[in-house]
């Protein structure tokens, strides 16, 4: 499951409304959006997006939230690191070959290492902007 399916199905529960039901009112097959929950098909397009924020009836944050997710929800992920440092192509394939067996806590703490790196990358990248 990707995060952006994790939180579909969290709010379509909430609001009490079963596959079925959604995916009628999307225009789409019960199958399309089962497999969007369980991450085994891609991200959705920014049209169908708008069209579950819509139908969610979500408010401003929750629908930056699940456009957040919807771009961090790609369950096939290849990463470029042709022009990058040794070390950076060393990690993509660690990661690609050992991901499967990280237990839980494993995965949480090194998510949580990388969004630190990654929000001092972006602090950094505004600062050079501004100058």
């Amino acid at each position: 499951m990707t995060p952006f399916g994790e939180r579909i199905r969290a709010l379509r529960r909430e609001r009490g409304v079963t596959q079925a039901e959604m995916a009628k009112a999307l225009g789409i097959s019960s199958a399309y959006l089962s497999a969007l929950e369980h991450g085994r098909r891609g991200r959705p397009t920014w049209q169908m997006l708008q069209r579950i924020i819509g139908y969610l009836n979500v408010i401003w944050d929750d629908a930056e939230e699940l456009e957040r997710l919807s771009a961090l929800s790609h369950p096939k992920v290849s990463v470029e690191t042709a022009g990058l440092s040794p070390q950076a192509t060393k990690l993509a394939n660690r990661l690609a070959e050992t991901i499967a067996a990280l237990s839980p806590e494993d995965i949480a703490v090194l998510l949580e290492q990388l969004e630190a790196a990654a929000a001092r990358a972006e602090a950094l990248q505004r600062a050079k902007r501004r100058r």
